[in-house]
Parts: C-alpha cells; structure tokens; sequence
C-alpha cells in the first residue's frame, strides 16, 4: 500500500510537470511564426530580397520604404506558411491518431529544428531559404500543440479550460519573434537567435520521452495511470493493448471465471460498438456547422489582418507616425491571447463536480455547456466585425481588444468542440481535416484583398459589410447544438451525439 502511494503522487507530480511544461513549450515555441511581422523588419535590416528593392539604399528611411516586390515576397512566404500550417492538419491529425504521440512529436521536432537552422544558416544572398524554413517551423508548431492538447485528459475537471489555455499560449507565442527583434537591436544577431531556438530542441526531446506518453493519453482516465520512462514497476497504460484486449473478450476468448471483471470488459466492448465511426462523424450537423462556424469566422480575421496596414493608412491619412502607433498597439493586444483564452475554458467546464440530469452522460453534459461558449464567440465576432466596419480611428482600439479575445476563444474553442463532441479516437483526424477544410475556404482573403485593392481603391469598408452580414451565419452553429441538446434531454439518450 505504501508503495501504491508513492506511486500515486509521483504520477500526479508528472501529471503537473506535463501541464506546466507543454504549457511553456506552446508559449515560447509552437505558434511563433505568427509573430512573423516583428521578423520581417529584422530580416529587411539584414537585407533579404533586398535586390527586388526599387530604392536599394541602407538608409533608416529606405528600411521602412521598401520596395514592392522586396514586401510580395515576404507576403508569399507567410502565406504558404500559415497556410500549410493549416491545410496539413489532415495529414497530421492522422499520423497522431495512427502512430501516437512519440512518433508525432518526434517528426514536429525534427521540422521545428529544420526550419530554424534553416534560418539561422540563411544571409540576403540565400533568402529563398526563408520559404522551406517558416514551413518547418510553422508545421512543427502546430504538431507540436495537437500533441498538448490531450494533456487536457490528465485533468478531467478542467480539460476544456487547459486546451483553451493552450490554444491561448499558441497564439502568444507570436511574442517570440518580438524578442528576437528586440535582440536584434542591441546587437545579437538573427542566426545566433535562431541557433539558440534549434538547440532548444534538446528540451522538446528529453519531454517527448519522460513527459509524455508513447501514444495517447485516454479519456476518461484510468486508475493509477502513468506514461513515459518509469524507474521500477509502474500501471502503465497501452490503448493498443487495451484494444486488443477488449477484441479477445468480445470474440469469447475470456475464460468463463473472470465473473465482475468479465463483466466489466463486456460492459467496455458494449460501450466501444457504439462509437461511431470517422465517416459518420465528418457527415453529422455537428461537424458540418462547426465547419461552417469556424471557416466564416476564421476568413473574418485573415482579412481584417491582411487589410490591417492599408486601413490604419486610411483612416490616418498616411501619418506614419500615427500608422505606427496603431500597429504597435496591434501587435501588443496579440500577446494577451494566453490570458483571454482561459476564460472560454472556465465557460465550458463550468458544470464539472455538479450532478447531472437523470440519464445525462458526461458527453452529454460536456456538450450542453458548449452552447453558450460558441454563441459568446460568434457574438464577439460580430462585435469585432462591426467595429472593424466603422470607420473612426480611435476605434480600432476597441477593435484590437475584441479580435484577440475573439481569436483565443476561436481557436480555443475549436480544439474544445471537437474534443468534446467526437469520439476521442477520431479526435486527430477531425481536428485536422475541419482545420485543413477551413484553410481552403480562408483562401477566398486574396480575392477580396484584390477587390480592395483594386476596384475599391484601397477602402475595405463594402467588405466589410459583406463579412458581418455573413457572420450573422455563425449563431446557427450554437442555435443547433442548443436544440439538440435540449431534445436529447428530454428523450433521455445514452449518448449525446449526432
């Protein structure tokens, strides 16, 4: 019994030390390349496609001047990034779900560290290496948070409130390219920078082995369960095993003296039939309207980024001062996502310790609290759309509050949904496809920014309008849930699930 004890604490301490840790992993690493702006001032300091400049001088003021062609390369190379970052979840969710969380998070690192040698070993004459680098780093980032995200599963109580933490690290982690500006400026160089990033990666190794679990983090959580390198004996814990385990009780190859423990396997194999499968759940409402939700939400803020600059232009008429103020302003409000997004976690694990309704599953509870947190998000956006419409300068203060909580309670909120709405086992594939989906329809920015920029001649605001009566699309999502949940209640179901 003592030793079942020590046990026990040593596996909550590991519990903690895995939060803690892929907390800080996501913070200081998995989403910095969307912190790409800060970058792109250095990388024109150090003169990168500086031959496609008009006005190829070294001047303070040529640095901000730039030509067009030097800032459409730039462009291009976060646009392939972010959208990769995207657009290979599919691929990604699947080898997760395939392979586990080893394999995963040992391919994220060996991306990772590519694209920051690749960086670190670039210079002007080389810049092309700039494209395969952000890839890297962007890919490996977002690997390295699906891996996280099951760290949620340790802590019941709180699961949705650490995944909408982590997803709210994510996006601060853009800070990071912000530093390494501030680096920069007082004399250590971007190659010294990014080298120091690469040998970081030793940190993400020693965690994939001692931190986290070979594949997957169950939910619910076994008894005395325990993951990674163990001195002595310890209650490990195989989803493999346990699979096969529960295929050879279900084909009658248990022996008949098992009694209660028999039962109980019965009971497990019973519950894993109705499971529905991957296809059925790409084809439910849940997922189509969730896509939906998430693609019209996501485009909402791709624009009004890639718009950002020549909005603040306008309504400022050219001050470059004032233009400047704004944007730093911007950048600034993009660091508090890991504060914001944790109260989209409190909403959805608000009824966690309370006794559920007569023959309400957990599911069942987890998805009716849901509801309210995707009717907040939705309306936040439709706040942030239409102050973004108006347009007053002084305003868009506002409208950088509310595009990064609406932002941290997206993205938060997504990974939240769909844990919490689709079987645990398809979780990989649906989080990846339903975020390489939204990708493709977040493509349909570069024509609107062409209309913008053409047509319109520079002034967004019939866009904008466009976009928040769309966005009035998005409350169908939460309307949907709201109901179904409401008829299942009333039926008394055994699950909770479209």
């Amino acid at each position: 019994p003592f030793c079942m004890q020590g046990r026990e604490v040593g596996s909550k301490m590991r519990y903690w030390l895995t939060l803690i840790s892929g907390m800080l992993e996501c913070l200081c690493f998995a989403g910095v390349v969307f912190g790409y702006t800060s970058l792109v001032f250095v990388l024109k300091e150090d003169q990168y496609f500086s031959e496609l400049c008009s006005n190829n001088t070294v001047s303070n003021s040529s640095l901000v001047e730039t030509g067009e062609g030097q800032d459409e390369q730039f462009s291009l190379v976060f646009t392939i990034a972010s959208f990769l970052n995207n657009f290979l979840s599919l691929i990604n969710g699947y080898l997760f779900d395939r392979f586990g969380t080893m394999v995963t998070r040992l391919l994220a690192v060996s991306l990772y560290t590519t694209g920051t040698l690749f960086v670190a070993f670039s210079s002007a004459a080389y810049s092309l290496m700039l494209f395969p680098a952000l890839s890297c780093i962007a890919v490996g980032g977002i690997l390295l948070l699906m891996t996280n995200i099951q760290v949620g599963n340790l802590f019941a109580a709180h699961r949705s409130t650490i995944i909408t933490f982590y997803n709210g690290a994510f996006d601060s982690s853009s800070g990071v390219f912000l530093i390494i500006k501030i680096l920069h400026e007082r004399g250590i160089s971007l190659q010294s920078s990014f080298l120091a990033l690469s040998l970081c990666s030793i940190i993400h190794v020693a965690r994939t082995f001692l931190l986290m679990p070979r594949t997957h983090i169950p939910y619910p959580l076994p008894p005395r369960y325990t993951y990674g390198v163990n001195c002595g004996q310890a209650d490990s814990y195989n989803v493999e095993q346990v699979k096969r385990t529960k295929e050879e009780d279900a084909s009658g190859q248990g022996s008949s003296g098992k009694d209660e423990t028999a039962k109980s396997d019965e009971t497990e194999v019973e519950n894993a039939e109705k499971v529905p499968s991957f296809r059925s759940c790409v084809l439910s409402w849940f997922f189509l309207w969730h896509l939906l939700w998430l693609s019209i939400l996501q485009l909402r803020h791709y624009l009004f980024i890639g718009t950002l600059n020549s909005r603040l232009s306008r309504l400022a008429r050219n001050d470059p001062t004032l233009v400047s103020q704004y944007t730093n302003a911007f950048a600034m409000t993009q660091l508090c996502g890991v504060l914001c997004a944790p109260w989209n976690g409190l909403i959805l694990d608000r009824h966690k310790g309370k006794p559920r309704a007569p023959g309400e599953t957990e599911q069942d509870a987890d998805l009716r609290s849901s509801y309210l947190s995707l009717f907040l998000t939705s309306l936040q956006c439709l706040f942030f759309s239409i102050c973004a419409t108006i347009p007053v300068l002084p305003l868009q203060y506002i409208t950088f509050i509310l595009q990064v909580l609406n932002r941290s309670f997206l993205y938060g909120g997504n990974a939240a949904f769909v844990s919490i709405a689709f079987p645990s086992r398809h979780f990989g594939k649906l989080y990846g496809l339903v975020m390489s989906l939204s990708a493709v329809i977040s493509l349909l920015q570069y024509p609107c920014i062409s209309l913008v920029k053409g047509p319109l001649d520079g002034d967004p605001f019939y866009v904008d309008i466009t976009l928040t009566l769309l966005s009035v699309l998005v409350f169908i999502h939460p309307v949907y849930v709201f109901i179904h949940c409401r008829r299942k209640v009333s039926s008394f179901p055994s699950h909770c699930f479209n």
